[in-house]
């Protein structure tokens, strides 16, 4: 073998033994601990919950539930939900849920697997309104979540800045509704049912349905495809096996 054949020989064997190198990183990983992953909630009854006895909510269980099935450890977060967004959204692999997939948010996220549709309508004490059109006209100042779907639907549909009310983590619009604060509350049908009885025995009118989205356990925008097929798989294989619909009867019976 002339001189030239062995340098050549080099770069090969080199390449060997990393490619042998990252085997045995692979192996070691695999037969480790967990893949530990972010998921990023609101609290946000009883979609979600951060501090409840019977776990984090509908939302919230069905992700950690699909993270346990692929075999993923979950870190939970708490942000106010404008600002986990935005971080999720700029990071890598992090989740996030309950997230409306709504025209404004397609191409922040990589929508992973849907949870559950979301029924939204307006919530007045004394004024019902059966259309956008109507409660442009009707309402004087509708509060929103901060950050939510809720408001953005608002924008699109052509409400000024002086109609929505934004309401931070920590504001309870039911009680703003009470002491007229507000005059409409626009938000998930669920979430407003679940919350109102334990505020005030008054009646609580709502609107006909104003919009419907999807909720999704979504991931950062740039996302690995492992994760997301591996999360699909299993959210998918929970939809069939009836754990959705038990976890959802489990808030909402």
């Amino acid at each position: 073998m002339t001189p030239s054949k062995r340098v050549s020989n080099l770069p090969i064997k080199a390449l060997c033994g990393l490619c042998l190198l990252m085997a045995l990183l692979v192996m070691t990983h695999a037969g480790g601990e967990p893949l530990e992953l972010e998921l990023h909630i609101p609290d946000a009854p009883p979609l979600t919950f951060v501090d409840d006895p019977r776990g984090h909510g509908i939302a919230g269980d069905v992700a950690v539930a699909a993270m346990a099935k692929a075999g993923y450890a979950v870190k939970i977060h708490v942000l106010p939900w404008a600002r986990a967004q935005k971080h999720v959204s700029e990071e890598h692999d992090y989740l996030i849920t309950p997230l409306s997939r709504i025209p404004t948010r397609e191409d922040r996220f990589t929508w992973i697997a849907s949870i559950m549709p979301m029924e939204r309508a307006f919530f007045s004490l004394d004024r019902r309104v059966n259309s956008f059109a109507q409660a442009r006209e009707t309402y004087r100042k509708i509060g929103v979540g901060l950050g939510s779907a809720q408001e953005d639907i608002l924008r699109a549909e052509g409400f000024s800045d002086e109609q929505i009310y934004p309401l931070a983590i920590g504001d309870n619009p039911a009680q703003l509704l009470l002491m007229g604060r507000i005059d409409a509350w626009f938000n998930g049908v669920p979430e407003s049912r679940y919350i109102w009885p334990k505020v005030s025995k008054r009646k609580l009118l709502m609107s006909s349905v104003g919009s419907s989205a999807e909720l999704y356990l979504a991931c950062s925008r740039q996302c690995s495809p492992k994760i997301v097929e591996d999360l699909r798989g299993a959210v998918e294989a929970l939809r069939k096996e009836g754990e959705i619909k038990r976890i959802h009867d489990i808030y909402l019976p």
